[in-house]
């Protein structure tokens, strides 16, 4: 038990200082390469922690092996752009002056309920408001909203209270998403399937050419076809008090 004791002290203390060797990245901030060095060292730490009979070296040589490795391939980044792009891949924008751009979605093996949580999750709810929208090479989204978005944000600063309250809150709501009618919320929104067609006719689409649409509680619609330009449009709803 006491050798258990040691050893367990021994291993916190070595991988501490390894970690903080790497750097003060939080885990969301990593690139690929150094989750996956850290994931190993988490693993090989245990060996000898968890077997009073396997030597400590056992796990201390492996911990120190890939300490060693993340510093060279961090230096050797550092210095080369082929090999960051390698190691920790490209930027790649998902949302464009376009739309949603669907092949880069399908690239990154994201759905559109994967994205529309990671722009919630950044604080928007609203596509119309974006103009481009990037995952950086960490995961982390990046969000540029349109430059009329930003100067109304600007206003809405210097409003009082009493008038920015007059200003209903829209909040859209998924009609279509990869293709496919959301049931539930066109019952929600009182839109009907025959309206959508009817909007979707005069750009010359299908429900099933759409990666994504939305609606307002005002009727403002939003439309993003997998292969054009997105555009908005106005739906009959006569659900719009229901959410």
């Amino acid at each position: 038990m006491f050798v258990v004791m040691i050893k367990s002290l021994i291993t916190f203390a070595v991988v501490f200082f390894v970690i903080r060797l790497m750097g003060k990245r939080q885990i969301g901030e990593m690139q690929p390469f150094e989750l996956v060095i850290t994931l190993i060292i988490a693993e090989v730490a245990c060996i000898p922690m968890n077997d009073p009979y396997i030597p400590l070296y056992y796990g201390l040589v492996p911990i120190i092996t890939l300490a060693t490795l993340h510093i060279v391939l961090s230096f050797v980044s550092r210095k080369s752009v082929k090999v960051r792009k390698v190691l920790s891949g490209s930027s790649v924008i998902v949302v464009d002056k376009s739309g949603i751009n669907y092949e880069n979605l399908k690239k990154m093996n994201m759905n559109m309920d994967d994205l529309i949580e990671a722009i919630r999750t950044a604080g928007y709810v609203d596509f119309t408001e974006i103009a481009y929208a990037i995952f950086e090479t960490n995961g982390q989204l990046c969000v540029v909203e349109k430059e009329q978005q930003q100067q109304s944000r600007g206003g809405e600063q210097a409003q009082s209270v009493e008038n920015a309250d007059e200003q209903p809150t829209l909040l859209p709501l998924e009609l279509v998403i990869d293709g496919k009618l959301v049931d539930e919320n066109m019952r929600l929104a009182g839109a009907e399937k025959s309206d959508i067609e009817s909007v979707l006719k005069e750009k010359k689409l299908k429900i099933s050419d759409l990666l994504y649409a939305d609606v307002r509680q005002d009727g403002t619609a939003y439309f993003s076809p997998k292969r054009s330009q997105a555009f908005c449009g106005q739906l009959a709803i006569s659900g719009g008090g229901n959410w």
